[in-house]
């Protein structure tokens, strides 16, 4: 296991994660942690993310129930980034998508 002490994190004490649906592959979303939500994830085993706009720790799924339960957690090749797969229950997005990446570009 790596400490949050050895990843790099953007000057705000954040790290992005990028959170990927275990059987389907799919990207779900794009949150942050910081060491609160890093540990608290590892601790419980279920999502934690750090809300830059209320700024404060987020269970993810504590008000709508749909919930992310770890499978695993990498940090990139530098350690500014970490990819976290997830047995997701119900809807990532907060607009009820499965995915927050549903806005086509090209």
């Amino acid at each position: 296991m790596i400490p949050f002490s050895e990843l790099k994190t953007l000057e705000n004490g954040l790290i992005p994660v990028i959170t990927q649906a275990k059987d389907s592959g799919i990207v779900l979303m794009q949150a942050y942690m910081n060491e609160e939500a890093y540990n608290k994830t590892l601790e419980t085993g279920y999502m934690h993310y750090y809300s830059r706009s209320r700024q404060s720790l987020w269970f993810k799924g504590e008000t709508s129930g749909h919930v992310q339960k770890l499978i695993s957690l990498s940090a990139d090749c530098d350690k500014d980034c970490l990819l976290a797969e997830v047995e997701q229950t119900g809807a990532a997005c907060h607009t009820g998508s499965y995915s927050c990446f549903f806005n086509k570009i090209i």
